[in-house]
């Protein structure tokens, strides 16, 4: 998903055929490889404390964007606030992240049986037992890890707190 606009975009933004081989390198080397997905509009501390916990299960942390469509289906209309492209841009300056993925399915299904992650991350708004991938994690021998501090942060709850604030002067 390179863009010949920009020379300076960030190296580890990656398309699934791309990466695969390069994980596969990794693995082989024994690098843990970790796994993350979500929207990331409008980034805030739970995300990076999410990704952080993410980080800290294993040597290498994929994280897997939605693209602007999905996010639309998952979010609703008006969302995201800022197209793939910048959210990918933004989450590859976090040191904790090596490895940016975007992807458009419903779910994450498809890219975990193509890079088998050894750990799939989700937020605490999730068990283990409500993770949808978690039969495909499990298929394949991975384990999910549930890191990230309580669901105190979202972008819809800031979003409407700014919007509050600037309605009342």
């Amino acid at each position: 998903m390179r863009h010949s606009m920009d020379p300076l975009e960030p190296a580890r933004i990656r398309s699934l055929e791309n990466l695969i081989p390069e994980i596969e390198q990794e693995r082989q080397r024994g690098k843990t490889i970790v796994f993350a997905n979500g929207c990331f509009d409008l980034l805030h501390v739970g995300h990076i404390r999410y990704l952080r916990g993410a980080r800290a299960c294993g040597d290498l942390l994929i994280v897997a964007v939605n693209s602007d469509e999905s996010a639309r289906r998952i979010k609703g209309p008006g969302r995201p606030f800022m197209p793939l492209s910048e959210r990918m841009e933004i989450l590859a300056e976090l040191r904790c992240v090596h490895y940016i993925l975007p992807f458009d399915d419903s779910d994450v299904s498809r890219l975990l049986l193509s890079l088998r992650p050894h750990i799939h991350a989700k937020g605490t708004d999730y068990t283990e037992e409500s993770v949808p991938e978690r039969q495909t994690v499990w298929s394949y021998g991975g384990r999910i890890a549930i890191t990230g501090d309580p669901k105190e942060h979202s972008s819809t709850e800031m979003l409407k707190k700014a919007k509050k604030r600037l309605e009342s002067g």
